[in-house]
């Protein structure tokens, strides 16, 4: 018998119909001969093959004990960014880290406290305290569907009405969240939460939610900054938040092809651990991987710090598997590359929730790097140091992360170290005065870049070299290990100041973009004079604009601006803020630069997608939804305006 007798003699025993997902089942028939089946786990496994496993010896997966809790409030701020033991706080008018999780933890910055009183003179006597967590008689009332949650019991899965497991997932972390969650208060936020632990269960409640007419909001790390797991105000059916967070073992790892499989909710710091364990490492580090998903980068396109070596995660990508209202969308096998038409993974790689929710995914991984090392390097000025960022990019000799600041950014740095001395860091032992005196560089103008080299020593060295001659070609000059670790490990921290100012009447956020190697310094600089442009207009005094090139490619780069004022009698801050960041985003789309290059479309830059696609582009989008999803099931409103 064939394999397609065989698999519609299977398909007539399992009932299958038009509205069964027939993909899922093909793919478990098709890869049949070559695994074993696990009745125990109730699915197929995958081998583990390598020199130490034995040859196409299968290995039952383990669920992994993740860092985060699955009440997330136990460890996680319910309104701000991160644990609840790291923060930014005043103690006698000094300002300090708590908690010992980073580097910074336990120590007191004077340094960084004078840099908050110089740029936006403000009085650290008189911070203003966040609202409480709501009490439950606070919370919006869920609309529930009643036919809904009796099937909902009998799923076995676990959910929630509670109001504030409710609340932490109603929101990412956009200055609008945040800034909501401290003083006021969400008009919609989801009326079920629910975990599923497994992919088969997740199909069974996107079943049941089509069946009933319940929109789902896929949520994974909730570490959005694009208002993507935000609740439509207008929608008036029940809302599911589908967290996918105890969907987070990794399936199998297979030593010999270099690619694992892993549930899609594990978390980055998660993953990282448990490949590590076993010798391996995915190399995808974004700025959020503490907390961030593996689901949610695939779902947004993300892009780690170490690109360069490891590759952003469509590089990564080998399968995935999303559960869509009208079946599973997944590759029918395993392989490096398919010429079979378009790639469907494509379709899946930035959806953003808004055709079905992913649930397992195939990611390359690598032998854990031999040797590790960090670099920085001074420059005189911003356009030397791109000159030579771009020249690394020409050559093909870019480390694992290479990343250079402003001197906004580069003064901003400094600050956050208790070490006296102004150059103690920067420089590893070298003087000002060689600095300024002998090389001439003005500390109102000078650079840094930032360096992670990863890899075989010989090969490192090599790079190093490499690296260090074509800046010295630019004016550029080595500046230290310690600076360069130093400014790549406070990326972790950067994310928790806005805590602090808010408290303070500051409010700020990042925005990001790509852009040809052509036109990079000109939108930095065209960005930059529009912000203050707008802010001076706008009655605002104290702000702060700065930017660094992060990743670098053969074509271009991208760009991470940083932006925040003091709005004091201004008005309405984050109406303020979104109208200079709006206005930010033109400039940049007029300067060449792209709508997003790793954060996605979400609700917030909704409105300038169709100019980044086309007309023609946001009708194949709206295709492609009307023939997954057609009941708008999975109706987060993100990407268009009208998803149907």
């Amino acid at each position: 018998m064939s394999a397609d007798d065989r698999l519609k003699v299977v398909a007539r025993h399992l009932g299958v119909g038009k509205n069964v997902f027939h993909t899922s089942i093909a793919m478990q028939l098709c890869s049949s001969e070559n695994k074993t089946s696990d009745t125990a786990q109730g699915g197929v496994v995958l081998p583990q093959i390598g020199p130490s496993s034995d040859a196409r010896k299968p290995r039952r997966s383990k669920p992994v004990k993740s860092v985060i809790p699955k009440n997330r409030q136990e460890l996680l701020k319910w309104n701000g960014w991160g644990y609840k033991d790291s923060k930014f706080v005043v103690e006698n008018g000094i300002v300090s880290f708590t908690g010992n999780r980073y580097a910074i933890g336990n120590l007191s910055l004077p340094y960084f406290t004078e840099w908050v009183l110089e740029k936006f003179d403000v009085d650290l006597n008189s911070g203003k305290i966040a609202d409480p967590v709501p009490k439950q008689d606070n919370f919006p009332s869920p609309i529930v569907d009643a036919g809904f949650l009796d099937e909902l019991h009998c799923l076995q899965i676990s959910f929630s009405l509670d109001g504030v497991d409710r609340l932490i997932r109603s929101h990412g972390h956009t200055l609008h969240d945040i800034f909501i969650l401290r003083e006021g208060t969400f008009e919609r936020i989801p009326d079920i939460v629910a975990w599923p632990e497994s992919h088969d269960a997740v199909v069974n409640l996107v079943q049941l939610a089509e069946k009933h007419d319940i929109v789902i909001i896929p949520f994974g790390g909730g570490t959005s900054v694009s208002k993507a797991v935000s609740c439509p105000r207008e929608e008036t059916r029940t809302i599911l938040s589908l967290d996918t967070s105890q969907m987070n073992r990794i399936l199998w790892l297979d030593q010999e092809n270099l690619v694992a499989c892993c549930e899609a909710g594990i978390v980055g710091q998660d993953l990282e651990r448990e490949l590590g364990q076993q010798g391996f490492t995915s190399g995808h580090e974004p700025d959020s991987y503490e907390f961030s998903s593996l689901g949610g980068w695939v779902a947004t396109r993300a892009s780690g710090m170490k690109k360069n070596v490891y590759g952003n995660i469509e590089d990564l990508l080998v399968h995935v598997r999303m559960v869509t209202p009208s079946g599973v969308l997944e590759k029918s096998c395993q392989v490096p590359r398919m010429s079979c038409g378009p790639d469907f993974n494509h379709v899946i790689l930035g959806s953003e929730g808004t055709l079905g929710v992913i649930t397992e995914v195939i990611i390359k991984v690598r032998p854990l790097p031999q040797c590790k090392k960090y670099g920085s390097i001074a420059f005189p000025n911003f356009e030397s140091g791109l000159l030579s960022m771009r020249e690394v990019a020409k050559q093909r000799c870019q480390p694992a992360s290479i990343r250079l600041m402003d001197n906004e950014q580069f003064k901003f740095g400094q600050s956050l170290r208790p070490v006296p001395g102004y150059f103690g860091l920067l420089l590893d032992g070298l003087k000002k005065i060689y600095i300024t005196k002998i090389k001439g560089f003005d500390v109102n103008q000078m650079c840094v870049t930032t360096l992670v080299f990863e890899g075989d020593p010989k090969d490192v060295e090599h790079q190093e070299k490499k690296i260090y001659d074509i800046a010295a070609q630019y004016g550029g000059i080595p500046a230290g290990e310690a600076n360069g670790e130093r400014g790549y490990m406070l990326t972790f921290v950067i994310a928790y100041i806005r805590d602090l100012a808010m408290e303070y009447n500051i409010v700020g956020e990042s925005f990001e973009t790509s852009v040809s190697w052509d036109r990079t310094l000109s939108l930095c600089n065209n960005v930059k004079h529009r912000l203050k442009k707008e802010c001076e207009a706008a009655g605002i005094r104290h702000f702060m604009i700065s930017c660094r090139v992060t990743q670098t490619y053969d074509v271009g780069s991208c760009v991470y601006f940083y932006f925040g004022f003091k709005w004091n009698g201004v008005g309405n801050p984050v109406t303020t803020y979104e109208h200079l960041e709006e206005l930010a985003r033109d400039e940049i789309l007029a300067s060449g630069g792209s709508l997003s290059h790793h954060h996605g479309v979400g609700k917030l830059r909704m409105r300038w997608f169709p100019s980044q696609v086309s007309k023609l582009g946001v009708e194949l989008y709206r295709a492609t939804k009307r023939q997954l999803d057609p009941k708008n099931i999975f109706a987060n409103g993100n990407i268009s305006k009208q998803n149907l």
